[in-house]
């Protein structure tokens, strides 16, 4: 099984950066405030957001996972206030864009309704990343995506049906060989 640490590395190599809670998350989860909650509407609302970011294909998707969970326990226990103030309100932004393009909530909306305007947040997270100071807070967008691909890639389904495992991998061999095609590996 894929162990913490090579899960977030695999997280972080595809986001090109860190991930917001990681060293929280390695070492036990204890900077979150308290009193922070979700409902399941808000539960529900995380899964569509990562389904879209990573839907179903000949592989379960995000939802199948429970990414929307996996968002909640790291959002509510790992990251820290300002990353969650950061969040929550990005939570309401992606509404308010919703309702601007598509005249209706992200809940409302058609899969490609959804799939254009999370398409839009993310050329819209890439440009803020890419300008924003060091010590300036992530966009919500970035935080969502992040926090999708470490719930997938960490999770049973994600590491036995997207990727290639084996629970006891026997000896190392350190070149094997790959075919066009081919599912990385879990580790």
């Amino acid at each position: 099984m894929m162990n913490r640490r090579e899960a977030l590395s695999r997280v972080a190599l595809i986001m090109g950066g860190t991930v917001l809670g990681a060293e929280a998350f390695l070492s036990g989860c204890t900077t979150g405030a308290t009193g922070l909650s979700f409902t399941k509407e808000d539960i529900s609302f995380f899964n569509e957001i990562a389904e879209t970011i990573l839907p179903a294909t000949n592989t379960p998707g995000a939802k199948e996972a429970k990414v929307g969970e996996f968002m909640t326990v790291i959002v509510k226990d790992c990251y820290e206030a300002k990353d969650q103030t950061t969040f929550m309100a990005g939570f309401k932004k992606l509404n308010e864009a919703s309702s601007k393009a598509n005249g209706k909530s992200f809940m409302e909306a058609t899969a490609a309704q959804r799939h254009d305007l999370l398409v839009a947040l993310d050329k819209e997270a890439s440009a803020y990343q890419k300008a924003k100071k060091h010590d300036e807070q992530k966009h919500y967008f970035t935080m969502f995506k992040e926090l999708t691909l470490w719930g997938f890639f960490s999770s049973e389904v994600g590491a036995t049906k997207a990727l290639r495992y084996v629970a006891v991998p026997g000896r190392y061999e350190g070149s094997v060989p790959y075919k066009k095609g081919d599912k990385a590996w879990a580790t």
